[in-house]
């Protein structure tokens, strides 16, 4: 009687390292820009405002802003022309010089001017270098390693954001926007160690065919959807809730990027073993019913309660709109990915803040909070589209 020999034992690869050396390098300009940019958002308005009253601090905010949209449409041609090193140095230095000299003058003209240079910094900082430490990262375990570049980005804004003002109050505005400008231009040195990715033998797909393409327009609707949310929120719950209730808003805006921080890194793990595309929907539902939750604007409890909820689904929407993004690419187009994702982020942001006040001034808050949930739920047709378009 013959046997069959024994089948070999299957041997699973383990997991490539995430915390790499050029990673690790990424951090330091990653948190440098991030100093630069949160430590001067809330300052610049205010120095503006003692020359040119509520209308200079609005122009200082909005031609930064504006300036960081048009900049992250041209940053993918930047990156395929000169590379990532070279466009994230430029982008930090723009980033950081303007701010060493912005108090050389209260004059509103020149504090716009200097504005228009740092978003330029910014949208050239955060598409070259989302694209860049996308490269970094292992594709296994891309969903983690996007959460891990969350966590480090994101901590030091919040740190940064209400730290500015504080200092300004003690030290002046001087020496405050030449150490926002220092924390850009001092990372510089850290992309030197990086290494220069190449783009690709693939021709990269630049910004407008992208958003012409299903597989990646879909997933920066649904982002964009939850990011209108996030902007709303910002803007208006303090003014939402009733003013007694000033310390519910406060553990609320706290909760809300704690709760998204955590669940960007479990969706992350949980993508890299199960996929991300299951996992937006689920972040797009909890989104909008944590928005239908702080409708009841007059409960603490709701209140919290709502921003968790909202928290932990755009948490999961970050991580898997981006990682499905970045998988459904070749490494010459994640310039575009990034610059995509980023202006779903800032300009859903900017859209809700602008037609949220809107509806408000029609239906109060509660009613406006309740209709945004309900709105939300529009980006449902796009997931059941990129269901459908996977099964085919």
């Amino acid at each position: 009687m013959t046997t069959s020999a024994p089948c070999p034992p299957q041997v699973i690869a383990p997991a490539p390292p995430l915390l790499t050396r050029p990673l690790l390098l990424r951090f330091v300009s990653m948190i440098g820009a991030s100093v630069s940019f949160f430590l001067l958002l809330s300052v610049v308005p205010a120095y503006a405002a003692e020359s040119g009253g509520k209308g200079g601090a609005g122009l200082a905010t909005g031609s930064l802003m504006l300036a960081t949209v048009l900049g992250e449409l041209i940053t993918p041609r930047l990156v395929g022309r000169f590379g990532y090193r070279a466009t994230l140095m430029a982008g930090l230095f723009l980033l950081g010089a303007p701010a060493v000299v912005l108090t050389v003058s209260g004059n509103v003209a020149w504090i716009v001017a200097m504005c228009l240079v740092r978003g330029l910094g910014f949208a050239l900082t955060i598409v070259a270098g989302g694209a860049l430490t996308a490269s970094l990262i292992p594709a296994r375990r891309r969903g983690e390693g996007l959460a891990v570049v969350g966590v480090v980005s994101g901590v030091p804004s919040l740190i940064a954001l209400p730290l500015g003002l504080w200092l300004v109050g003690h030290v002046g505005y001087g020496p405050v926007a030449v150490t926002g400008g220092a924390a850009a231009l001092a990372a510089i040195v850290s992309v030197l160690g990086l290494p220069e990715r190449e783009t690709g033998a693939k021709e990269p797909v630049g910004v407008v065919r992208g958003l012409r393409t299903g597989a990646l327009l879909r997933p920066v609707i649904v982002f964009a959807a939850t990011a209108t949310a996030a902007g709303i929120l910002v803007t208006f719950l303090p003014l939402a809730v009733p003013h007694a209730s000033a310390g519910v808003v406060t553990v609320a805006l706290f909760v809300q990027p704690a709760a998204s921080t955590v669940f960007r890194w479990i969706a992350g793990r949980h993508g890299d073993r199960h996929g991300s595309a299951r996992l937006v929907l689920p972040g797009l539902l909890l989104s909008a019913a944590g928005v239908l939750v702080i409708a009841a604007t007059g409960s603490a409890t709701a209140v919290v309660a709502g921003t968790a909820l909202f928290g932990a689904g755009f948490g999961i929407a970050q991580n898997a709109t981006l990682t499905l993004m970045y998988a459904r690419v070749s490494a010459s187009s994640y310039g575009t990915v990034s610059a995509l994702w980023n202006l779903a982020y800032d300009g859903g942001m900017g859209a809700g803040a602008a037609g949220f006040g809107v509806l408000a001034g029609l239906t109060g808050y509660p009613w406006a909070f309740a209709v945004t949930a309900v709105l939300m739920l529009g980006a449902l047709a796009p997931v059941l589209g990129d269901r459908r378009a996977a099964r085919a």
